[in-house]
Protein backbone atom coordinates (compact mmCIF):
# COMPACT_ATOMS: atom_id res chain seq x y z
CA UNK A 1 0.00 0.00 0.00
CA UNK A 2 1.08 3.32 -0.35
CA UNK A 3 1.16 6.13 1.84
CA UNK A 4 -1.32 8.36 -0.47
CA UNK A 5 -3.34 5.55 -0.44
CA UNK A 6 -3.21 4.86 3.26
CA UNK A 7 -4.41 8.37 3.51
CA UNK A 8 -7.04 9.24 0.77
CA UNK A 9 -9.80 8.55 3.53
CA UNK A 10 -9.13 10.74 6.49
CA UNK A 11 -11.36 13.50 7.32
CA UNK A 12 -8.84 15.15 9.45
CA UNK A 13 -5.64 14.58 8.87
CA UNK A 14 -4.92 12.21 12.29
CA UNK A 15 -3.82 9.38 13.83
CA UNK A 16 -5.30 8.29 17.13
CA UNK A 17 -2.16 7.47 19.08
CA UNK A 18 -2.02 4.05 20.39
CA UNK A 19 -2.29 4.11 24.30
CA UNK A 20 -1.07 1.02 26.66
CA UNK A 21 -4.58 -0.23 28.35
CA UNK A 22 -6.57 2.61 26.66
CA UNK A 23 -7.00 1.71 23.58
CA UNK A 24 -9.38 -1.26 22.30
CA UNK A 25 -11.01 -2.18 19.03
CA UNK A 26 -14.30 0.35 20.24
CA UNK A 27 -12.08 2.88 20.42
CA UNK A 28 -10.66 1.99 17.26
CA UNK A 29 -13.70 1.47 15.22
CA UNK A 30 -15.00 4.40 16.45
CA UNK A 31 -11.89 6.79 15.09
CA UNK A 32 -11.59 4.93 11.73
CA UNK A 33 -15.57 5.60 11.25
CA UNK A 34 -15.23 8.90 12.13
CA UNK A 35 -12.18 9.27 9.80
CA UNK A 36 -8.93 9.12 11.16
CA UNK A 37 -6.75 6.56 11.77
CA UNK A 38 -6.94 4.24 15.12
CA UNK A 39 -4.20 2.53 16.65
CA UNK A 40 -3.91 0.15 19.19
CA UNK A 41 -0.60 -1.36 21.21
CA UNK A 42 -0.32 -5.30 20.34
CA UNK A 43 0.08 -5.63 23.95
CA UNK A 44 -3.29 -4.51 24.75
CA UNK A 45 -4.53 -7.66 24.14
CA UNK A 46 -4.36 -9.89 26.66
CA UNK A 47 -4.17 -12.71 26.64
CA UNK A 48 -1.87 -12.68 22.95
CA UNK A 49 -4.53 -15.13 21.67
CA UNK A 50 -7.18 -12.13 21.85
CA UNK A 51 -5.02 -10.21 19.99
CA UNK A 52 -6.75 -12.69 16.47
CA UNK A 53 -10.00 -11.62 17.61
CA UNK A 54 -9.41 -7.91 18.07
CA UNK A 55 -7.78 -8.10 14.30
CA UNK A 56 -11.28 -10.43 13.19
CA UNK A 57 -13.57 -7.97 14.65
CA UNK A 58 -12.08 -4.66 13.77
CA UNK A 59 -11.47 -5.61 9.59
CA UNK A 60 -15.16 -7.21 9.53
CA UNK A 61 -16.48 -4.34 10.82
CA UNK A 62 -14.51 -1.81 8.90
CA UNK A 63 -15.32 -3.88 5.65
CA UNK A 64 -18.88 -3.58 6.77
CA UNK A 65 -19.10 -0.08 7.46
CA UNK A 66 -17.24 0.71 3.64
CA UNK A 67 -20.29 -1.50 2.41
CA UNK A 68 -22.56 0.63 4.13
CA UNK A 69 -21.07 3.95 3.54
CA UNK A 70 -19.15 3.83 -0.09
CA UNK A 71 -18.58 7.97 -0.19
CA UNK A 72 -17.27 8.10 2.67
CA UNK A 73 -15.42 5.29 4.14
CA UNK A 74 -13.45 4.26 7.22
CA UNK A 75 -9.91 5.34 7.85
CA UNK A 76 -7.46 2.79 8.02
CA UNK A 77 -6.53 1.43 11.24
CA UNK A 78 -2.65 0.95 12.91
CA UNK A 79 -1.38 -1.88 15.46
CA UNK A 80 1.56 -0.47 17.57
CA UNK A 81 4.27 -2.73 18.05
CA UNK A 82 6.93 -2.59 21.06
CA UNK A 83 10.30 -3.49 18.98
CA UNK A 84 12.59 -3.94 22.34
CA UNK A 85 13.83 -7.19 23.49
CA UNK A 86 11.63 -7.26 26.63
CA UNK A 87 8.65 -7.49 24.55
CA UNK A 88 8.79 -11.86 23.93
CA UNK A 89 5.27 -11.44 22.17
CA UNK A 90 6.62 -10.14 19.15
CA UNK A 91 6.60 -13.07 16.44
CA UNK A 92 3.69 -13.80 17.96
CA UNK A 93 1.79 -10.98 17.29
CA UNK A 94 3.47 -9.68 13.79
CA UNK A 95 2.31 -13.53 12.41
CA UNK A 96 -1.26 -12.35 13.59
CA UNK A 97 -0.70 -8.82 11.66
CA UNK A 98 0.27 -10.49 8.96
CA UNK A 99 -2.47 -13.11 8.78
CA UNK A 100 -4.79 -10.39 8.70
CA UNK A 101 -2.94 -7.51 6.75
CA UNK A 102 -3.11 -4.71 8.83
CA UNK A 103 -2.03 -1.98 6.43
CA UNK A 104 0.04 0.41 9.04
CA UNK A 105 2.32 -0.96 11.73
CA UNK A 106 3.63 1.92 14.58
CA UNK A 107 6.65 0.65 15.90
CA UNK A 108 8.52 2.18 19.44
CA UNK A 109 11.30 1.84 21.07
CA UNK A 110 14.45 0.55 18.47
CA UNK A 111 14.38 0.40 14.78
CA UNK A 112 14.77 -3.20 13.18
CA UNK A 113 14.73 -3.91 9.66
CA UNK A 114 13.46 -7.39 10.11
CA UNK A 115 10.49 -5.94 11.04
CA UNK A 116 10.19 -3.60 8.77
CA UNK A 117 10.75 -5.69 6.07
CA UNK A 118 8.39 -8.33 7.49
CA UNK A 119 5.41 -5.62 7.17
CA UNK A 120 6.57 -4.86 3.75
CA UNK A 121 6.35 -8.41 2.96
CA UNK A 122 2.40 -8.50 3.25
CA UNK A 123 1.81 -4.80 1.75
CA UNK A 124 1.90 -2.94 5.15
CA UNK A 125 3.60 0.38 6.28
CA UNK A 126 5.47 1.19 8.94
CA UNK A 127 5.63 4.59 11.16
CA UNK A 128 8.87 4.50 13.84
CA UNK A 129 8.31 6.91 16.70
CA UNK A 130 11.45 8.92 17.18
CA UNK A 131 12.35 11.93 19.30
CA UNK A 132 15.20 13.16 17.76
CA UNK A 133 17.28 13.78 14.57
CA UNK A 134 19.79 10.61 15.32
CA UNK A 135 16.69 8.57 16.14
CA UNK A 136 15.16 9.59 12.90
CA UNK A 137 18.23 8.59 10.32
CA UNK A 138 18.45 5.35 12.49
CA UNK A 139 14.70 4.13 11.55
CA UNK A 140 15.13 5.42 7.67
CA UNK A 141 18.23 3.55 7.60
CA UNK A 142 16.85 0.67 8.42
CA UNK A 143 13.41 0.57 6.29
CA UNK A 144 11.09 2.61 7.83
CA UNK A 145 7.94 4.20 5.68
CA UNK A 146 7.90 7.27 7.54
CA UNK A 147 8.58 9.07 11.28
CA UNK A 148 6.52 10.26 14.33
CA UNK A 149 8.31 12.93 15.94
CA UNK A 150 7.29 12.63 19.65
CA UNK A 151 8.26 16.07 20.64
CA UNK A 152 8.09 17.74 24.33
CA UNK A 153 4.47 18.06 25.60
CA UNK A 154 3.26 14.58 24.30
CA UNK A 155 1.75 12.27 26.80
CA UNK A 156 3.32 8.88 27.76
CA UNK A 157 7.09 8.01 26.62
CA UNK A 158 8.02 11.74 24.82
CA UNK A 159 11.42 13.60 24.11
CA UNK A 160 11.82 17.04 25.01
CA UNK A 161 12.45 18.51 21.59
CA UNK A 162 10.67 21.71 20.55
CA UNK A 163 8.06 20.93 17.14
CA UNK A 164 9.73 24.11 15.89
CA UNK A 165 12.65 22.61 16.07
CA UNK A 166 12.93 18.34 15.07
CA UNK A 167 10.59 19.38 12.53
CA UNK A 168 12.25 21.80 10.60
CA UNK A 169 15.78 19.63 11.11
CA UNK A 170 14.14 16.21 9.71
CA UNK A 171 12.63 18.26 6.62
CA UNK A 172 16.22 19.06 5.76
CA UNK A 173 16.90 14.87 5.08
CA UNK A 174 13.19 13.16 4.37
CA UNK A 175 10.74 14.49 2.38
CA UNK A 176 8.61 11.64 2.90
CA UNK A 177 5.85 10.75 5.90
CA UNK A 178 6.05 12.44 9.08
CA UNK A 179 3.43 12.66 11.95
CA UNK A 180 3.43 15.08 14.87
CA UNK A 181 3.57 14.23 18.43
CA UNK A 182 2.97 16.56 21.44
CA UNK A 183 0.27 18.12 23.22
CA UNK A 184 -1.85 18.46 20.31
CA UNK A 185 -5.67 18.17 21.60
CA UNK A 186 -7.51 20.51 18.84
CA UNK A 187 -8.37 21.50 14.91
CA UNK A 188 -5.91 24.37 15.28
CA UNK A 189 -2.86 22.29 16.99
CA UNK A 190 -3.99 19.61 13.76
CA UNK A 191 -3.38 22.88 11.28
CA UNK A 192 -0.43 24.13 12.48
CA UNK A 193 1.53 20.31 12.84
CA UNK A 194 0.68 20.79 9.11
CA UNK A 195 1.72 24.49 8.73
CA UNK A 196 5.21 23.38 10.09
CA UNK A 197 5.71 20.34 7.85
CA UNK A 198 4.25 17.44 8.93
CA UNK A 199 1.59 15.51 7.67
CA UNK A 200 -0.24 13.95 9.90
CA UNK A 201 -1.09 15.23 13.84
CA UNK A 202 -1.01 12.02 16.60
CA UNK A 203 -3.46 13.01 19.24
CA UNK A 204 -3.54 10.70 22.08
CA UNK A 205 -4.33 12.15 25.56
CA UNK A 206 -7.72 13.86 24.13
CA UNK A 207 -9.20 10.06 23.28
CA UNK A 208 -8.21 8.63 26.88
CA UNK A 209 -11.58 11.26 27.75
CA UNK A 210 -13.75 9.31 25.46
CA UNK A 211 -16.50 7.29 26.31
CA UNK A 212 -14.95 4.47 24.37
CA UNK A 213 -11.74 4.33 25.88
CA UNK A 214 -10.78 2.36 28.11
CA UNK A 215 -9.75 4.10 31.46
CA UNK A 216 -11.46 4.66 34.43
CA UNK A 217 -13.77 7.43 35.27
CA UNK A 218 -11.79 9.07 37.47
CA UNK A 219 -8.71 8.92 35.19
CA UNK A 220 -11.13 10.75 32.37
CA UNK A 221 -12.25 13.33 34.42
CA UNK A 222 -9.10 13.94 35.98
CA UNK A 223 -7.53 14.85 32.32
CA UNK A 224 -11.01 17.41 31.96
CA UNK A 225 -10.00 18.61 35.03
CA UNK A 226 -6.13 19.00 34.21
CA UNK A 227 -4.36 21.45 32.76
CA UNK A 228 -0.54 21.56 31.00
CA UNK A 229 0.85 22.24 34.76
CA UNK A 230 -0.46 19.26 35.95
CA UNK A 231 1.89 16.59 33.96
CA UNK A 232 5.43 15.68 35.47
CA UNK A 233 7.63 14.17 33.20
CA UNK A 234 10.37 11.51 34.21
CA UNK A 235 11.68 7.71 34.09
CA UNK A 236 10.53 6.45 37.40
CA UNK A 237 7.74 4.00 35.94
CA UNK A 238 8.82 2.50 32.74
CA UNK A 239 13.06 3.35 32.58
CA UNK A 240 11.76 5.68 29.45
CA UNK A 241 11.16 9.22 30.17
CA UNK A 242 7.74 10.26 30.31
CA UNK A 243 4.68 12.91 30.47
CA UNK A 244 2.20 11.43 33.51
CA UNK A 245 -0.70 13.23 35.43
CA UNK A 246 0.15 14.24 38.89
CA UNK A 247 -3.00 13.51 40.68
CA UNK A 248 -2.30 9.50 40.19
CA UNK A 249 1.86 9.95 41.34
CA UNK A 250 0.30 11.74 44.76
CA UNK A 251 -2.51 8.78 44.74
CA UNK A 252 0.28 6.27 44.45
CA UNK A 253 1.75 8.13 47.95
CA UNK A 254 4.34 9.43 45.65
CA UNK A 255 6.10 13.05 45.98
CA UNK A 256 5.82 14.41 42.03
CA UNK A 257 8.65 16.92 43.17
CA UNK A 258 11.08 14.45 44.17
CA UNK A 259 10.71 11.19 42.30
CA UNK A 260 14.02 8.91 42.01
CA UNK A 261 15.49 8.53 38.51
CA UNK A 262 14.93 4.68 37.32
CA UNK A 263 17.85 2.35 35.77
CA UNK A 264 16.57 2.58 32.06
CA UNK A 265 18.44 -0.93 31.56
CA UNK A 266 14.99 -2.47 33.54
CA UNK A 267 12.02 -1.34 31.13
CA UNK A 268 9.38 -3.60 31.05
CA UNK A 269 6.47 -3.33 28.73
CA UNK A 270 4.81 -6.56 29.67
CA UNK A 271 3.21 -7.17 32.95
CA UNK A 272 5.34 -5.06 35.36
CA UNK A 273 4.59 -1.87 32.68
CA UNK A 274 0.73 -2.87 32.81
CA UNK A 275 0.32 -2.00 36.41
CA UNK A 276 2.81 1.01 36.30
CA UNK A 277 0.66 2.61 33.28
CA UNK A 278 -2.94 1.25 34.73
CA UNK A 279 -1.69 3.34 38.27
CA UNK A 280 0.52 6.12 37.17
CA UNK A 281 -1.69 7.73 34.24
CA UNK A 282 0.11 8.93 30.98
CA UNK A 283 -1.25 12.19 29.61
CA UNK A 284 0.43 14.93 27.20
CA UNK A 285 0.10 19.11 28.21
CA UNK A 286 -2.46 19.39 26.04
CA UNK A 287 -5.04 18.80 28.43
CA UNK A 288 -6.02 22.19 29.13
CA UNK A 289 -8.41 22.33 26.12
CA UNK A 290 -10.91 19.39 27.28
CA UNK A 291 -13.73 20.19 29.32
CA UNK A 292 -16.02 16.71 28.74
CA UNK A 293 -15.85 13.05 27.92
CA UNK A 294 -17.63 13.14 24.52
CA UNK A 295 -17.71 9.59 22.01
CA UNK A 296 -14.68 9.92 20.06
CA UNK A 297 -16.49 10.31 16.96
CA UNK A 298 -17.65 14.00 19.00
CA UNK A 299 -14.44 14.54 19.48
CA UNK A 300 -13.40 14.06 16.23
CA UNK A 301 -15.88 15.78 14.59
CA UNK A 302 -15.50 18.78 16.83
CA UNK A 303 -11.73 19.31 16.23
CA UNK A 304 -12.36 18.76 12.33
CA UNK A 305 -14.86 21.95 13.13
CA UNK A 306 -11.82 23.68 14.65
CA UNK A 307 -9.52 22.66 11.62
CA UNK A 308 -11.76 24.10 9.08
CA UNK A 309 -12.53 27.83 10.93
CA UNK A 310 -8.66 27.95 11.44
CA UNK A 311 -7.97 27.38 7.74
CA UNK A 312 -11.10 29.24 6.76
CA UNK A 313 -9.09 32.02 9.12
CA UNK A 314 -5.96 31.66 7.23
CA UNK A 315 -7.25 32.52 4.05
Amino acid sequence: MSWSRLIANLRLPVIGSPLFIISNPDLVLAQCQAGVIGAFPALNARPPELLGTWLERITAELAAYDAAHPDAPAAPFAVNQIVHKSNDRLDHDLALCEQHRVPLVITSLGAREDVNARVHAWGGLVLHDIINVTHAKKALDKGADGLIAVCAGAGGHAGTLSPFALVEEIRRFWAGPLVLAGAIGTGRAVLAAQAIGADLAYVGSAFIATREANATEAYKQAIVAGTAGDIVYTNLFTGVHGNYLKASIVAAGLDPDNLPVSDPSKMDFGGGAAKAWKDIWGCGQGIGTLDEVPGAGDLVARMRREYDAARAKLR
